[in-house]
């Protein structure tokens, strides 16, 4: 299997399933329904068995699939790829800049989703983060239950199994871009505190982890797939395997190096994006921004103005006894421009 088989098998058009509250127990009918919903996804025979063992978790791999696909068609609004569904299966079989971001956001959306589904009673394994001096009892009862990130990463090494074989220069960049995702989730783990005491005093603090918000997330690795490394493979003589290495540029230093640990990397450059193909559905059509992205969005192929008239509420009173809305009209508010 591939090293990264379920966020990106999953399509993200998944109905996403109401979590249980914390505490609540699962009726025999919920029970089969988790196994069923693990049968329903595409996962291999060893990510069956983990999902089958722990309810909550098919919930949430639908969740973190969703999260993941929202996140990458944010960042990617004004782009040429602009992370669509179409061409997916296609992208990933390929070494391309997206491709690597693709893995990274999967990665990091898994990641995530299972911390904060720890922490919010919906993981039957797994609870609030077990920080030095902070007991889940008590932090349940001040709602202060960490994110627990820990449990998360290490559920996440077991789930994605085994590598391919080192020879395998591809694998070694997937599992390199998938840590990236990690990282960047890591990295986005803040101590809060919450005071107690007589009139706000603080006699008593109680600290907890916590995530930042995704979009923080997603933000950081669309700078790094902005600054990804083309790489290409050299064998480590020492440990006898292959690694993977950023040539030297001209004028550089005579000798590559090995990519960062927060750097995407990608083997392959990308195509333009610009027509439909086995990637992408192409840019026709697509909405754009004149001072700002119908330049490169557009391809050099020119773009349409279209107007529309928008009604919408203008410096409404509303009496007491009597109900109005005052109309106004405006002519293509948003400059909607079609490439």
């Amino acid at each position: 299997m591939r090293l990264w088989d379920s966020p990106c098998c999953l399509t993200g058009r998944e109905v996403l399933t109401p979590f249980p509250g914390p505490g609540t127990a699962a009726a025999p009918a919920q029970a089969g329904a988790h196994l069923k919903q693990c049968d329903l996804l595409k996962l291999s025979r060893w990510q069956k068995q983990l999902c089958r063992r722990e309810p909550g978790l098919a919930e949430t791999l639908r969740d973190a699939a969703h999260l993941g696909l929202l996140e990458c068609q944010f960042q990617f609004r004004q782009e040429r790829w602009n992370c669509s569904l179409e061409g997916r299966t296609g992208l990933l079989q390929r070494g391309f800049k997206e491709t690597a971001f693709l893995y990274a956001v999967s990665a990091a959306a898994l990641t995530h989703a299972l911390a904060r589904a720890c922490s919010a009673g919906r993981m039957e394994r797994c609870t609030c983060d077990d920080s030095p001096g902070l007991e889940s009892r008590q932090a349940w009862q001040w709602g202060v239950c960490g994110d627990n990130l820990k449990y998360s990463t290490k559920f996440l090494s077991n789930f994605l199994g085994p590598k391919r074989g080192s020879k395998d220069l591809r694998a070694r960049a997937d599992a390199h871009n998938t840590h990236v995702g990690i990282k960047a989730v890591k990295s986005g783990l803040r101590t809060t505190c919450k005071c107690h005491g007589v009139s706000g005093s603080c006699a008593v603090r109680t600290c907890w982890k916590q995530l930042s918000p995704f979009r923080e997330t997603g933000q950081v690795l669309k700078l790094r797939y902005d600054t990804a490394v083309k790489v290409s493979s050299a064998t480590n003589e020492a440990l006898g395997r292959l690694e993977l290495w950023v040539p030297a540029k001209p004028g550089g230093p005579a000798k590559g190096l090995a990519p960062r640990p927060v750097d995407l990397v990608y083997m392959e450059d990308s195509p333009s994006f610009c027509r439909p193909s086995k990637y992408s559905p192409g840019t026709a059509g697509r909405v754009c921004s004149r001072d700002t992205s119908c330049s490169s969005l557009c391809c050099g192929r020119g773009y349409d103005t279209q107007s529309r008239m928008v009604a919408f509420s203008c410096h409404c009173q509303q009496p007491t006894n009597f109900h109005a809305s005052c109309l106004s009209t405006q002519e293509n508010p948003s400059g909607a421009l079609l490439c």
